[in-house]
């Protein structure tokens, strides 16, 4: 769907057109997850799309995170995890600095110290699925921006 009769808001289907590479980041996403606590992986997800403005992302997200038992004060304060760190794990509070990292990258790279904090909480393969689910995230984040995703509109079971 492209020419000058389309209107503005009016943006392709991504998992129609594209659907090889949207089974592929599936695929991805669900590897990623893989061996990962539920309510970490929720946490990463809803984090990045904070940062990247995914209104689609974060509905969706914290709505999983909700059906998974996650609580309403915590949601509250993922996007202010550093003033509230008693509702956090030391785990969790490394894996939402990483996340910020990855995400903001092109803003001052990885730094060592945030590294080697989630070095110390995850072993390598945990880690290694942190950093692959953060790719994933931002992935989903990316395509839902593009295509301009309404939050409220997720259609999953």
């Amino acid at each position: 769907m492209t020419g000058a009769g389309v209107a503005e808001n009016v943006r392709l289907d991504f998992a129609k057109s594209a659907p090889k590479a949207f089974r592929a980041l599936i695929g991805f996403d669900a590897a990623a997850r893989d061996g990962l606590d539920p309510a970490l992986v929720e946490l990463i997800q809803i984090r990045a799309s904070h940062l990247n403005h995914c209104a689609y992302c974060l509905h969706m997200h914290t709505n999983d995170a909700r059906k998974a038992g996650e609580s309403e004060d915590r949601l509250h304060m993922v996007a202010v995890w550093r003033e509230a760190p008693h509702f956090f794990t030391e785990k969790e509070r490394a894996a939402l600095a990483l996340t910020e990292a990855v995400t903001l990258v092109a803003d001052g790279g990885v730094p060592a110290d945030v590294y080697a904090r989630a070095a110390t909480q995850f072993d390598d393969q945990e880690l290694a699925h942190v950093l692959a689910l953060i790719f994933a995230i931002n992935t989903w984040n990316r395509i839902a921006l593009s295509t301009a995703k309404a939050a409220g509109t997720d259609t999953r079971a």
